[in-house]
């Protein structure tokens, strides 16, 4: 199924609050966790059990990046802050879930639908998202990714 603005809306989105069974490694209001799909929540709970996770954090940084659809500087909150243990020290990780189709442009089919608008509009935002994503982490020696249903072991 192609996601788009109208057939979005009809489907009930996979959402709610996720309450860690190890508060003190959230950087931010424990209490306050909200994920927006099934894939953020199974992240949150691998993030939440694993001893080898540090300190985590869920949409708790807005990186400045300028949209190519109105050339305005607009605020991008990454899925996910991680410091992760490594040998004697630390990573740190700013991730981002996304589904593995949306990693490429959209392939385009005998007409340009709306569905498929929307789709390279939603591929251009999250290209400039990003890169200053990639540009931020390389200031401070973080590393960005971006996390699909194959890489959280859904998919």
């Amino acid at each position: 199924m192609i996601m788009n603005k109208k057939n979005y809306s009809k489907r009930k989105p996979y959402k709610g609050k996720f309450t860690p069974t190890e508060p003190g490694k959230y950087k931010g209001n424990p209490r306050n966790i909200i994920y927006r799909s099934m894939w953020e929540r199974h992240c949150m709970r691998y993030f939440d059990n694993n001893v080898n996770v540090l300190e985590w954090a869920s949409e708790e940084i807005a990186i400045p990046y300028v949209s190519p659809l109105d050339g305005d500087i607009h605020r991008y909150y990454p899925d996910f802050w991680v410091k992760v243990r490594r040998g004697t020290g630390h990573v740190v990780w700013l991730i981002e879930v996304k589904p593995e189709k949306q990693l490429r442009p959209p392939k385009q089919g005998r007409r340009k639908t709306k569905g498929y608008l929307y789709e390279i509009r939603e591929f251009g935002r999250n290209s400039a998202k990003w890169e200053a994503a990639k540009k931020y982490c390389d200031k401070r020696g973080w590393q960005f990714n971006v996390w699909t249903e194959k890489t959280i072991g859904l998919g």
